[in-house]
């Protein structure tokens, strides 16, 4: 029996290039709360963002933010798992130092960006819709970090992959989000969905889970039910077992089989 569902946005619940949710979700989360099945938004966006992103029914739905570093029900926070300063600091100037690359720290409540570009600023706050703060000195953060990003405008080229994916991945989740995004967390989605389900005592069996990416992967193969978008490469459809162009008909299924088990 479904008890949470946990889907990725971008990509998943937003198509490439969209930036608004289809009005019908809002009213299905509220629907399958009602059958005791609980919506969350499993993402790499920081949690402000989800929060408008989900404006209408927030209160209603859990959230794992930063690719699992940070697992929200409502405004209390459930779990965070934060990267190591000193190693965090050390990959921060690695990007630095690489050519092309614009470095995104996470906090809790913004992200600290000290912007290469004039446009990469105005790109987060306007398009992403982050809450951004310039930096000059990454190490003055006083907060944790939660995930350290590379943004390349015209997206991560594999060179870049490889090289800080063999730099790095002994201490860090690496996972490229998108075509423009290389995150690095010590936590990933499938550990956010472990403590989530700790937290609600619900069994990993009765999760229904939907992604596209590699930064999905965890997620999908702990969800007892797994959906990959058909737009997704092999290997996430491989790890789901499933796949659906959309989300919300697979929601509205799920509901139906809820309200008939429930009328029984």
């Amino acid at each position: 029996m479904i008890r949470l569902i946990a889907s990725d946005i971008d990509g998943t619940l937003l198509p490439s290039g969209s930036r608004q949710l289809l009005p019908e979700l809002f009213p299905l989360i509220r629907q399958l709360r009602q059958q005791g099945i609980l919506f969350c938004a499993a993402s790499g966006r920081q949690y402000p963002n989800l929060k408008h992103l989900f404006e209408p029914v927030w209160q209603d739905m859990l959230f794992i933010c930063e690719n699992g570093a940070l697992v929200m029900q409502g405004d209390q926070m459930l779990e965070q798992i934060p990267m190591p300063r000193l190693p965090g600091l050390a990959l921060i100037e690695d990007i630095l130092a690489s050519p092309g690359c614009e470095v995104q720290v996470s906090g809790r409540e913004c992200v600290y960006i000290s912007p290469r570009s004039p446009g990469f600023a105005d790109h987060l706050r306007n398009h992403v819709k982050n809450n951004v703060v310039l930096c000059e000195d990454f190490s003055a953060i006083e907060e944790p970090f939660l995930k350290i990003s590379i943004n390349m405008a015209n997206g991560v080229d594999d060179d870049t992959i490889a090289r800080f994916s063999a730099a790095w991945s002994d201490r860090f989740s690496v996972a490229l989000a998108g075509r423009c995004w290389l995150d690095f967390t010590v936590a990933d989605k499938g550990q956010g969905l472990a403590s989530l389900c700790r937290h609600l005592d619900i069994s990993t069996t009765d999760v229904a889970a939907f992604g596209d990416d590699y930064n999905d992967l965890q997620m999908l193969r702990m969800a007892g039910s797994a959906w990959a978008m058909e737009s997704a490469a092999d290997a996430i459809k491989t790890a789901a077992g499933r796949t659906c162009r959309r989300v919300e008909p697979v929601l509205r299924g799920i509901l139906a089989d809820a309200e008939r088990e429930a009328a029984q």
